[in-house]
């Protein structure tokens, strides 16, 4: 509870601050509308009659929303069976890293952005380009987590188990696995956050639904009371599935929280 009352500490008085700023009813001209509008906005976004009307938002959030974390979930499983096994390969086997490693390396500072066109040209405006974006957004952080969290691997660990007559597979899976894993869902925590980044880009550009294409189209018709509601959404969303992975990282690596200073 004391958490939880912690947590919501920040935004409760960003959201008070931002309320009477804008009692007046918006704030830069008209530009920002009070958290009031927004919210009501989002009702109507959620929860209004959907179909032809002079509100085009009513009731498609949910819609979207299953739009756009279906694009996600997509993607960073895509990312997590290629990097994770890729990471682990580079950080315990040097000729795989020396195969590898530069490439990814070369290929780590290219934005999404920059893919976008890469994208369309091959796949067209279809959800797959934009399954593919977000593929590549999450891959980075989670491949160089888990090799990083393979080279880092205390030796006498692995000397200690080939004493013990293990192989090196046995080693692998038995060693280097369960050493690697806090180092790999810290690349997961990261890659899941760099995909829903990714989604929105590409749902701009790439696709014609999700939270990214109503952020765009919203915005693009003045309808900054969306737009924000948007934003919104897509941060709790974010929060949500963060706080998933944390709760399967406490499940499977009980030592490591038993022996966190925080614990």
């Amino acid at each position: 509870m004391r958490q939880a009352l912690l947590a919501v500490c920040l935004p409760v008085a960003v959201i008070a601050i931002w309320q009477y700023a804008a009692r007046e009813g918006s704030l830069f001209g008209g530009v920002l509308p009070s958290p009031v509008h927004v919210w009501q906005a989002w009702v109507v976004w959620a929860f209004g009659p959907a179909g032809l009307g002079f509100n085009p938002y009513s009731g498609t959030w949910l819609a979207n929303l299953a739009f756009s974390a279906e694009r996600v979930a997509k993607g960073f499983l895509c990312a997590t069976i290629v990097g994770v096994p890729a990471g682990i390969a580079i950080g315990w086997n040097r000729l795989v890293s020396g195969a590898l490693d530069p490439t990814i390396q070369l290929l780590r500072p290219i934005p999404i952005t920059a893919w976008l066109p890469f994208s369309i040209a091959v796949f067209g405006i279809r959800d797959v380009g934009a399954v593919f974006l977000i593929a590549l957004g999450a891959f980075y952080p989670i491949v160089v987590n888990s090799a990083q969290g393979a080279r880092d691997i205390e030796r006498n660990l692995i000397r200690a188990a080939l004493m013990m007559g293990a192989g090196r597979w046995a080693v692998l899976r038995l060693v280097v696995m369960p050493a690697s894993l806090p180092s790999i869902f810290t690349g997961l925590r990261i890659g899941l956050g760099i995909a829903w980044t990714a989604v929105i880009v590409a749902e701009m550009v790439a696709v014609k639904s999700g939270l990214g294409y109503v952020l765009w189209d919203a915005y693009y018709v003045g309808r900054m009371d969306v737009v924000i509601a948007d934003m919104a959404s897509i941060g709790l969303l974010g929060l949500l599935t963060d706080r998933i992975i944390v709760i399967i990282e406490q499940w499977l690596l009980t030592w490591r929280r038993l022996q966190s200073f925080h614990s």
